[in-house]
């Protein structure tokens, strides 16, 4: 005994055949989706700010550009969160040129630019300064970065809130 088409889509309809959906691996998916659509979305750059530095303030209008960041706080000299001097030994040296910040300058300018927007912030360097840092250590610091061929030099500051700023 054979069945007919119609009788095969009518015993398909009585068993109430339906397509299991697998929901957990599709909320996965937009899970992920929405993560990295968050993580693309602001265009705003900050700046990691250590408690231990006090920026001055200003009323600049351009946001931060890629660049190393060096932090002088009032006790020590850090690239990129390591620390590399003293600030009392940097002080108290007669010479311009801090030897453990330039070899560690030198170090991060060796790094290779993989993104060609980032390829113009392998010479910049933005300079975290607590506001009671004395001029004579600030030069210092700046000798230093123009020795080891980081000529574009930027201090980070605090942006004034309010319309009168």
């Amino acid at each position: 005994m054979s069945m007919t088409a119609t009788e095969k889509r009518a015993a398909r309809k009585r068993a109430g055949s339906s397509v299991d959906m697998n929901l957990v691996a599709l909320i996965d998916i937009f899970t992920i989706l929405i993560f990295f659509l968050l993580a693309q979305v602001g265009p705003v750059e900050t700046l990691p700010s250590p408690k231990a530095v006090q920026l001055p303030l200003s009323t600049a209008d351009k946001d931060p550009k890629p660049a190393v960041v060096l932090v002088v706080s009032g006790t020590e000299i850090l690239v990129e969160g390591r620390k590399v001097a003293d600030l009392v030994a940097v002080a108290g040296q007669k010479d311009d040129l801090i030897a453990p910040l330039k070899t560690e300058l030198d170090q991060q300018a060796q790094r290779v630019a993989v993104r060609t927007e980032n390829k113009k912030a392998t010479n910049a360097i933005t300079i975290m300064s607590d506001k009671d840092i004395p001029y004579h250590v600030l030069k210092r610091v700046m000798v230093t970065c123009a020795q080891a061929n980081f000529g574009d030099v930027s201090f980070a500051l605090r942006r004034k809130e309010g319309k009168d700023a």
